[in-house]
């Protein structure tokens, strides 16, 4: 593939997955809604390939079914709780704390595996680290309900890290297909679960909000698709740079379609967790996996 063509399915892939915050932000219905929808919605899509590869569901073991329902809990929790925190801070706020993952990826590594971390990786998620802190606290001035947005955008973090981690230590020779639309059922079936106990109606929901549902299917699950083609032919610090792309492309998108103008804060924020997480991806050659899938959970 000619790099003039990979170059072009880069700049696809983060304007793909900069939609998602638009997309949320364009719709009334319920955060956990949207998830729900969203998940069943993706199912969909991606069941022509699922059935290709049917013969896989054979071949899973038992830990790793135990495995698929609780990654599919946590991305569960990672939808609701970010498409949440949309609804009380701006797109650029929620996106920019998003970049985090790879940095918290390495803290629960250093946490739960004992895995080494260097001076300079410290360094660069300290940057990141308080870039995340100028945002959160520096937008106090817009109410608690943009500070509460902030942390729940940090909480979405947490648990779509736990959801990787969970897939990448305990399942790894499941078919990538089979593996997404599982989880994928399984997160969906834990909204619809949490929704019925909320006594929040699955119907009634305009055709705007049934546009949002269906494109936030179609434009993420797009990018991750293209996102794994493109492991053929560049490496997977390449790909994990682009995503770094969101943060700037939702933040652009929310000023030109939803009149959401950058702050200051958020600039100078902005800029400490872009480049704090740009040097750490440096340092870890692309944090192999854990970025890469930022664009499954998007």
């Amino acid at each position: 593939m000619k790099q003039r063509t990979i170059n072009i399915l880069l700049v696809i892939t983060i304007i793909c997955i900069s939609l998602s915050a638009i997309f949320v932000k364009l719709s009334d219905a319920p955060s956990t809604v949207m998830v729900m929808y969203r998940m069943f919605l993706a199912c969909l899509l991606i069941s022509p390939m699922v059935f290709k590869h049917r013969k896989a569901f054979l071949e899973i073991k038992m830990r790793e079914w135990v495995a698929i329902v609780f990654a599919g809990i946590f991305l569960a929790g990672h939808f609701g709780l970010w498409f949440e925190s949309l609804n009380h801070t701006t797109v650029a706020s929620s996106t920019l704390i998003l970049a985090l993952q790879p940095a918290i990826a390495l803290v629960g590594g250093l946490l739960f595996f004992k895995e080494k971390v260097d001076i300079r990786t410290v360094f660069a998620m300290g940057v990141a680290f308080i870039g995340v802190a100028i945002v959160g606290g520096g937008n106090l001035g817009g109410g608690s309900g943009v500070l509460l947005g902030n942390i729940l955008s940090f909480f979405a973090v947490i648990s779509v890290v736990l959801y990787l981690m969970i897939g990448q230590r305990n399942v790894k020779s499941i078919n990538h297909w089979i593996y997404s639309f599982l989880v994928f059922f399984m997160a969906g079936v834990t909204v619809a679960i949490f929704n019925l106990i909320g006594g929040i109606s699955f119907i009634g929901y305009s055709t705007n909000d049934w546009v949002v549902f269906i494109m936030l299917a179609i434009f993420p699950t797009g990018a991750h698709i293209i996102f794994n083609m493109l492991l053929n032919y560049v490496n997977t610090t390449t790909v994990s740079m682009s995503t770094l792309g969101e943060p700037i492309g939702a933040s652009v998108l929310a000023i030109i379609l939803l009149n959401e103008m950058l702050t200051p804060v958020e600039m100078v924020g902005g800029i400490l967790i872009i480049v704090g997480i740009f040097y750490f991806l440096r340092l870890q050659g692309g944090f192999k996996q854990v970025v890469l899938k930022e664009s499954e959970s998007l």
